[in-house]
């Protein structure tokens, strides 16, 4: 792992990014940012799975105006996401965004952006400047020859040079594309080139099977050369497993700690236990568990099983009908297949009482 790119640093709300800090994870709503409750509720889902910072789609005054009572209803920051229409950015800022997201090339005329950012100015709220590759200008496309990671590190750098130039430079940048080796090329451009901090995603990574490889390899190129300093997984399906995937690619890196980790083995011709339905059934009951750095392991026969499990603070090893419950590679007992699930829980439940 290469060490972080240190940029500038931004305050979001009461986070802050860039500067040497932890990676964050933002999500996006889908509900209608005009039903405050709705958006307010599946925020604070979100929150408690492990979201730092939210966006919400801003196509309306009514939803601009909306985000002030879903601020009173949240706990971590507000991203507005605006397009076309400059004031819906202001309005956005007047009701308690934190942040805003743009392009300056499609919110209108100049000063139209200038009424953006001296709002953003006199607020001191971070801008992001946010490019795609589908939204790539056409002198860009014409003179790249279509899209490519140098056009999004120029378009990018162009778009933030508008604001820079007006005298604001509190800004994020993200470039963002479906294609996962031309995004990670285009990260590894633009971190040489500017010290702002980077928002990094696979733009339309698609549904939670592809999305979720794609993503993991195009953030997981990124993220290694130190390069990131927020991320999103965009995923075709529910916001909530965009911000467990994210906590699962920082884990896997090294990027963040705490939680409960479960490892388990393919099956084979040997495992006698439903090893893929258990193994899911523990990887669902500890994720509300307040237990940090804990391992467990489910291995799915008792041949390997205890070995394998032997550098797991609790592990399962399969056997015909039966498994074996072991601590720190030790056999506590051996449970019928139906009480294993139970079984370890009962053992987690002790470990949280002993230590309060």
């Amino acid at each position: 792992m290469h060490e972080r790119r240190i940029t500038k640093t931004v305050r979001i709300g009461d986070r802050v990014i860039g500067g040497g800090n932890p990676v964050l994870i933002q999500s996006m709503t889908n509900t209608k940012t005009e039903d405050a409750e709705a958006t307010a509720e599946q925020i604070n889902e979100l929150e408690n799975a492990g979201c730092d910072i939210i966006r919400c789609a801003v196509p309306t005054m009514e939803a601009a105006k909306s985000l002030k009572a879903i601020k009173e209803r949240i706990h971590i920051p507000l991203v507005a996401d605006i397009h076309f229409d400059y004031r819906l950015a202001i309005a956005a800022m007047e009701n308690g965004a934190d942040k805003i997201r743009i392009n300056p090339g499609n919110i209108g005329s100049e000063d139209r952006v200038r009424a953006v950012v001296r709002e953003a100015k006199d607020r001191n709220i971070p801008i992001r400047v946010g490019v795609n590759s589908g939204s790539l200008e056409k002198s860009l496309l014409e003179k790249y020859g279509g899209v490519t990671a140098e056009a999004l590190v120029e378009s990018a750098l162009r778009e933030a040079a508008v604001i820079e130039d007006m005298g604001y430079d509190n800004l994020v940048i993200s470039i963002k594309s479906s294609d996962v080796l031309m995004c990670a090329r285009a990260h590894e451009l633009i971190a040489d080139r500017t010290d702002h901090p980077l928002h990094v995603g696979i733009t339309e990574a698609g549904t939670l099977y592809s999305g979720n490889i794609k993503s993991a390899v195009g953030l997981g190129i990124i993220l290694y050369q130190g390069i990131g300093d927020t991320i999103r997984v965009s995923l075709t399906g529910a916001p909530i497993e965009e911000v467990r995937s994210a906590k699962r690619i920082l884990k896997t890196l090294g990027l963040r700690k705490g939680g409960v980790e479960v490892v388990s083995c393919p099956t084979c011709g040997r495992t006698k236990i439903d090893l893929v339905g258990l193994a899911n059934q523990v990887e669902a009951m500890v994720q509300s568990l307040p237990l940090d750095g804990l391992k467990i392991a489910v291995m799915g026969c008792v041949v390997n099983g205890p070995g394998e499990a032997r550098e797991a603070d609790f592990g399962i090893a399969g056997g015909d009908g039966v498994g074996l419950l072991l601590r720190k590679g030790e056999i506590i007992r051996k449970v019928p297949e139906e009480e294993l699930l139970s079984a370890l829980r009962e053992e987690l439940d002790q470990m949280m009482d002993s230590t309060h």
